[in-house]
């Protein structure tokens, strides 16, 4: 996968760093495994405006990910590779031998006409689903489970993955790309290798109309509001606005979020870098 510097033809495609698709081989979803995503224009099912800044944007299908790769030691042919909208990485379709067909998450590397299996006692090879104390150490991977058979959430935006660093008696130790070191079971499954589309970070817009085509409105900034709309708002002349801060009064830098009793707190043994 790579990107290209489009011409500067037009001020929206100066700055414009655009993905190639050299790796999409198929431009049609299968019909079976899609639904229809329903734009909610930032509305509750009363109607009120709840989340601002979310509107418009492009008519998209929902592509159904089998993110728990169950279906244990049947193998699947990968029939193509596509691009789904409402994700960062590719996803690859894939017919099991039994007839099933289902979309996963394409690890780089995968190729159209590779059979790939899920089983406990498969091949640590690329696209491969294993169960983490199954899989070698120093192993790059994908798609983890946090709990047994509830399906993968884990290292799954494009590019990304974790590496299996350790393991002891009932737990995997994984080394996240943030440099976060955790503990997680070794029944919980994994899929070999890194998730495609790496140069994603790389992209570049080019133009605010691009946005709208994503459904993303313009955000106004709190500095720019009146002292009734947000607390950094008003202000003789360009303000800063004090200590930044959100809509609701909640510290925006410096301030600790995360519960003081969250469940995974001793399963955390090295914290992300600040």
């Amino acid at each position: 996968m790579a990107i290209k510097k489009l011409k500067p033809m037009t001020a929206g495609t100066r700055h414009r760093v655009a993905p190639s698709f050299d790796d999409i081989t198929e431009s049609r979803p299968e019909k079976s495994l899609v639904t229809t995503l329903k734009k909610t224009g930032g509305r509750n099912s009363g109607g009120r405006l709840t989340m601002r800044y979310i509107g418009g944007g492009h008519k998209q299908k929902l592509r159904e990910i089998d993110f728990k790769r169950n279906k244990f030691d049947v193998p699947a042919t990968v029939k193509s590779i596509e691009y789904d909208p409402t994700r960062t990485a590719r996803v690859a379709k894939l017919y099991y031998a039994d007839g099933f067909k289902t979309y996963i998450l394409a690890p780089q590397g995968l190729k159209v006409g590779q059979t790939i299996v899920s089983g406990e006692s498969v091949a640590p090879e690329v696209g491969n689903a294993l169960p983490l104390g199954k899989i070698p150490l120093g192993t790059i991977v994908h798609n983890v489970e946090i709990k047994p058979g509830k399906g993968a959430s884990i290292a799954r935006s494009a590019g990304v993955f974790v590496q299996l660093v350790a393991r002891e008696g009932a737990y995997a130790t994984l080394k996240m790309p943030s440099g976060e070191m955790r503990n997680v079971l070794v029944k919980c499954m994994a899929t070999v290798g890194a998730v495609s589309n790496p140069d994603h970070m790389n992209e570049s817009q080019g133009k605010a109309g691009r946005n709208r085509w994503r459904g993303v409105r313009p955000r106004t900034r709190g500095v720019a509001m009146n002292p009734v709309d947000h607390p950094m708002g008003g202000g003789e002349g360009r303000a800063s606005g004090g200590h930044p801060r959100s809509r609701k009064g909640l510290i925006a830098k410096g301030k600790k979020t995360r519960h003081p009793k969250k469940y995974s707190d001793n399963l955390i043994i090295v914290r992300r870098k600040k």
